[in-house]
């Protein structure tokens, strides 16, 4: 374990692990937290992961962990690294099991106050709209080339199959699809996994979630997303579903079979990987960028569901329901950056962690471009969520990087042993929050005491200027699995 002496205070709210903590470090590695919150994620093992990451090859600056950070598989959910392109490694476990775990927020033209007395309507046509739970298949099935057009085209794909407008698109992180994906480096397990999953949720933290907003920040970057106070949104969280899962079991694999090849050493075997520029890496990445399209196209799909539950509760006022944005969490893409005073290519691993460009970046749609990049934070299903923007800051300081959730305080299995599904139903409708769900043992999973405080997570990246708040969000009906 690393005990909290080791870490060097930078700001309040950022820390380091020097390279001289561990004889196999190639660069520091930071966190983003309070002292507290450092202290809680000290009980289990992200700081050792952490410092796991740090000793990757060919990785760049350090190695990060945003206030969120919790135990994952290999490498700490919140955890970031960046790897030279040319001599990096590229590893599946380090980017995660659901590829573009993501979260996509919509707005609607409707007050809270006007949605409420059918909020329960609207929670069972959402719940009815959009298929949700372990394996649950969606209505739309796909085989073959059908499939194949998906995994490379991404949301662009469900909007020429007449799921929403090509103004969608303009407001997905990488316009919902990444260049390089090959359906042809995604296996037959894999399709045959996802090829009724399109439109569904899936189970776990995965959610459907009705909001108001709640309070604005920033109203200037408010009014560009269109966002006003009690306005009724929309935020999705679900994410590649099984094919996504399968293509990172089948690489993590090959990983493990390959390293020895290219004489890689690494202290946990589930950080597996092998050099980007290698067959084995590249054939991963563009594997990996097709999960990424699914993924996309999943949440294009879903978002149509919920167009439809909408309007068939509200009739016309249920219309105009518009994408604010979309971010990928779990997810590899290259970038450039500055190092040593050179821009560099590199390939930044993101695990539970949400992309944060600041204003002007090219990457950004034009009607967003002087604010930043729209980054969404979701709690949890008892308290609020936020809406911020990137800055310059977060490019200079976290590879573009800000936090992508809560983060677990507590496993599914202590959470279930403390709380009762219906007993925390009735606990949150009395709140004034609807829920709909399919499984009361999974409800109990997710009860608010097993996340962190999402109102101190959100104040470190904003507090640390890697991330901007421009509006919170508050619960006003839950759908999940």
């Amino acid at each position: 374990m690393v005990p909290l002496t080791a870490f060097r205070k930078i700001t309040d709210y950022l820390w380091e692990i020097p390279k001289s903590f561990r004889a196999d470090m190639r660069v520091p590695a930071r966190v983003y937290a309070t002292k507290d919150m450092l202290e809680e994620a000290s009980r289990d093992s992200s700081f050792d992961q952490l410092v796991n990451l740090a000793t990757i090859p060919g990785v760049q600056r350090y190695s990060l962990a945003m206030p969120d950070v919790h135990e994952g598989y290999g490498a700490p959910v919140g955890g970031v690294f960046a790897t030279d392109v040319q001599s990096g490694l590229i590893s599946p476990g380090a980017i995660g099991y659901d590829i573009n775990c993501g979260v996509r927020l919509l707005r609607s033209n409707l007050t809270y106050e006007e949605a409420r007395p059918k909020l329960g309507d609207l929670g069972t046509a959402i719940f009815r709209e959009v298929p949700s739970g372990v394996g649950r298949g969606g209505r739309l099935k796909l085989v073959g080339r059908d499939l194949d057009l998906v995994l490379e085209k991404g949301a662009r794909r469900m909007v020429e199959l007449g799921n929403g407008g090509p103004s969608d698109l303009e407001h997905l992180e990488s316009g919902g699809a990444l260049a390089g994906a090959d359906a042809a480096k995604v296996s037959q397990t894999a399709k045959k996994r996802g090829a009724d999953q399109l439109g569904t949720m899936g189970a776990g933290n995965h959610f459907v979630e009705v909001q108001a907003v709640d309070e604005i920040f920033y109203p200037e970057a408010a009014d560009k997303l269109g966002l006003f106070k009690d306005q009724v949104a929309v935020m999705i969280h679900t994410g590649s579903r099984g094919l996504g899962h399968q293509v990172a079991t089948d690489y993590i694999r090959t990983m493990l079979g390959v390293m020895p090849k290219y004489g890689i050493s690494l202290p946990d075997r589930e950080l597996a990987g092998a050099p980007f520029s290698s067959p084995e890496g590249q054939s991963y990445f563009a594997a990996m960028a097709a999960g990424a399209n699914f993924a996309w196209a999943n949440r294009q799909l879903i978002t149509a569901e919920v167009r439809e539950a909408f309007q068939r509760v509200f009739g016309e006022k249920g219309r105009g329901i518009e994408i604010v944005y979309d971010v990928a969490h779990n997810i590899g893409k290259i970038e450039e950056y500055e190092i040593d005073g050179k821009k560099k290519r590199l390939l930044v691993h993101r695990k539970g962690a949400t992309r944060s460009f600041g204003s002007g970046h090219p990457e950004i749609h034009e009607s967003y471009r002087a604010i930043g990049q729209p980054v969404l934070i979701p709690g949890s299903m008892g308290t609020a969520s936020y809406v911020l923007v990137g800055t310059g800051r977060a490019i200079e300081e976290s590879f573009g990087t800000s936090c992508h959730g809560a983060g677990r305080r507590m496993s599914r299995h202590a959470a279930k042993r403390q709380v009762h599904g219906q007993t925390l139903k009735q606990e949150l409708e009395q709140q004034g929050i609807v829920v709909r769900s399919g499984s009361m043992s999974g409800l109990a999973e997710e009860a608010p005491l097993a996340y962190k405080d999402v109102d101190e997570v959100v104040e470190v990246v904003h507090r640390a200027g890697i991330a901007k708040k421009v509006a919170r969000v508050r619960p006003i009906a839950v759908i999940k699995g």
